[in-house]
C-alpha cells in the first residue's frame, strides 16, 4: 500500500473533486430525465435539494480527507480506497433520496424512486466496511463518514417517511438523537466536564441497522399504514433506551468500569434471554391467534384455508402459508428472526387498515422486538442470530 506524508492531501482531494463533478453530472442528468417523465417544476425542486444535500456530502468528505489513514499514527492512504468510495456514494444516494422530499406524492414514479435509492444505500452500508478490510484500506475516514451519514440518513430518511405519512412525527426523534447526544458530548467538554469513553456493544449497531432497514422497506409503495406507523415506534423506542443508557456512560453517571455495573448488565441480559425474549415468543403466538379470531378466521378453519380450499386467490393462499410459516419459526425459535422478518413486512402488506386492535399492536411489538433481540433461549437454530453478531462485532 502506497502512503503518503501527512501534509500531502492534493492528490486525494483531486480524487475527492472529481467524484464531486461526476455525481453533478449525473444530477443533471436524473434532472432531465425526471423533467421529461413528469414536471419539470417538480424536477427542478428535486435538482435543487439533491444537488445541496450532495454539497454537504462533498465538503463534509473533504474537511476529513487528513483521517485517510489506518490510525492516528500512521501516514495517509495514496487514494480513497474503494471503502470510502462506496461510502460517498452512499451519501450521494441518501441526498438524491433528499431531492423527493416535500413534493407532490401523486406521481407513482415519486414514489418508487426514492424507494430504490435509499434502499441502495441501506445495502452499501453492509457492503463498505467489508470491502474496505477486503482491499486493506480501512480507514479513520471510512468510520468517521460511516457515523456520519448514518445519521445523514436517519434524518432524510425519516422527514421523508413522515411526509409521505408512513410514520408519524414522533419518530423524528430518532432523526434528533445523535445530534443531540454530540451537542451534550460539546457541551460537556467546554464546560471541562470529563466524557468517558462507551464500553464496546454490539447491540449499539444491531439497532441503528435495523433502523435503516426498516426505513428502506417502509418508504415502498405496496407497504401501508396504520402498521407502518405502529412499527416505526416499536423500533424507535429500543434505539432511543440505548441512546439513554450511552449518555449515562459517557457522562459518568453509570460507572462503566464499575463491577456492579458490570453484574447488572450482565443480569440483564441473562433475564433478556432467559426470560424477556422466549416470553415474547409466546406472546407473538397467542397474539396472533386472537388477532387471526378478530379478522374472521377461526382457527377451526385454518386447514380449509391454507391449502385445500382451490377457490381461494393464490396471493391470498401464499400469504397464508407465509403467516403460519413464520409463526411456526418464531415459536420454535428456528430462524425466529428470520420467520419475524416474514411476519412483519407481511402484516405491513396485507393489513387491512385502521383501527388498530390491541392483538395487531402485541403482534407488531413482539415480532419486531424478536427481530432486534433474537428468539433467546430454547430456540433450536438460531444461525441468524450469529450472522447478526458477527457483522455488528466487527
Amino acid at each position: 500500500m502506497i502512503h503518503l506524508s501527512d501534509t500531502d492531501t492534493a492528490g486525494l482531494k483531486r480524487e475527492l473533486l472529481g467524484m464531486a463533478w461526476f455525481g453533478c453530472g449525473l444530477l443533471l442528468l436524473a434532472f432531465f430525465g425526471l423533467g421529461l417523465a413528469g414536471r419539470w417544476l417538480a424536477a427542478g425542486q428535486w435538482l435543487l435539494q439533491a444537488g445541496l444535500l450532495w454539497g454537504f456530502v462533498c465538503r463534509h468528505s473533504m474537511q476529513r480527507l487528513s483521517l485517510n489513514r489506518a490510525d492516528i499514527g500512521s501516514p495517509l492512504y495514496a487514494s480513497l480506497g474503494w471503502g470510502n468510495r462506496l461510502t460517498i456514494l452512499r451519501g450521494g444516494l441518501i441526498a438524491c433520496t433528499g431531492g423527493f422530499l416535500f413534493q407532490s406524492a401523486n406521481a407513482s414514479v415519486s414514489l418508487w424512486i426514492p424507494a430504490v435509492l435509499y434502499t441502495l444505500a441501506a445495502i452499501i452500508d453492509r457492503l463498505d466496511g467489508f470491502v474496505a478490510r477486503r482491499s486493506g484500506q480501512p480507514s479513520l475516514l471510512g468510520e468517521e463518514l460511516d457515523t456520519a451519514f448514518d445519521a445523514f440518513g436517519m434524518v432524510v430518511a425519516p422527514l421523508l417517511a413522515v411526509w409521505l405519512g408512513k410514520v408519524g412525527w414522533i419518530y423524528l426523534l430518532v432523526s434528533v438523537a445523535y445530534y443531540l447526544f454530540q451537542w451534550g458530548l460539546e457541551r460537556r467538554r467546554k464546560r471541562g466536564l470529563p466524557v468517558y469513553p462507551l464500553v464496546p456493544n454490539s447491540l449499539r449497531r444491531t439497532l441503528a441497522g435495523f433502523q435503516m432497514g426498516f426505513l428502506a422497506v417502509a418508504l415502498w409503495p405496496p407497504v401501508h399504514p396504520p402498521v407502518t406507523a405502529i412499527a416505526g415506534i416499536a423500533f424507535m423506542l429500543p434505539l432511543l433506551s440505548g441512546f439513554v443508557v450511552d449518555w449515562g456512560l459517557v457522562s459518568g453517571r453509570i460507572q462503566a468500569q464499575s463491577p456492579a455495573t458490570a453484574q447488572f448488565f450482565t443480569r440483564l441480559n441473562v433475564f433478556s434471554n432467559t426470560f424477556f425474549q422466549p416470553g415474547l415468543r409466546l406472546v407473538l403466538t397467542l397474539a396472533l391467534v386472537w388477532f387471526m379470531r378478530e379478522m374472521g378466521h377461526p382457527l377451526g378453519e385454518m386447514g380449509q384455508s391454507l391449502g385445500f380450499d382451490t377457490r381461494m386467490p393464490a396471493a391470498e393462499l401464499i400469504s397464508n402459508w407465509v403467516l403460519i410459516c413464520s409463526a411456526a419459526l418464531i415459536l420454535a425459535g428456528l430462524a425466529g428472526r428470520v420467520g419475524a422478518l416474514l411476519l412483519i413486512v407481511l402484516l405491513a402488506w396485507h393489513y387491512p387498515g385502521p383501527p388498530i386492535s390491541i392483538a395487531a399492536y402485541l403482534l407488531i411489538f413482539s415480532s419486531i422486538w424478536l427481530l432486534l433481540l433474537g428468539t433467546g433461549r430454547f430456540s433450536l437454530w438460531q444461525w441468524d442470530d450469529g450472522w447478526v453478531k458477527r457483522y455488528d462485532g466487527a
